[in-house]
């Protein structure tokens, strides 16, 4: 991953970070020489959130298979959780 200075973000801006993403698709911000953010285009961004998106869903529907979930209505979901929250 290229790794932009917090130095040439301050003198390069806009520029040091569409220079570090022609070559990577993201690109770390280091400051006093540790990475601190990470940066990249938002079409990338789009990618992971779809990807996120495509996980839980996985994730649901193994829960949905493995019978990990409630059938219950609103009223017994509310008490429900409000008895979990009281053991918190």
């Amino acid at each position: 991953m290229s790794v932009i200075s917090a130095n040439d973000l301050k003198t390069k801006g806009v520029k040091a970070i569409e220079e570090a993403l022609l070559i990577q698709p993201e690109a770390s911000v280091s400051v006093r020489g540790q990475v601190k953010f990470v940066v990249m285009s938002n079409e990338q961004y789009l990618h992971l959130r779809e990807c996120e998106l495509d996980a839980a869903l996985a994730q649901s529907r193994s829960d949905i298979d493995a019978g990990r979930f409630v059938k219950e209505t609103v009223a017994k979901h509310i008490l429900r959780i409000s008895k979990l929250a009281k053991l918190d």
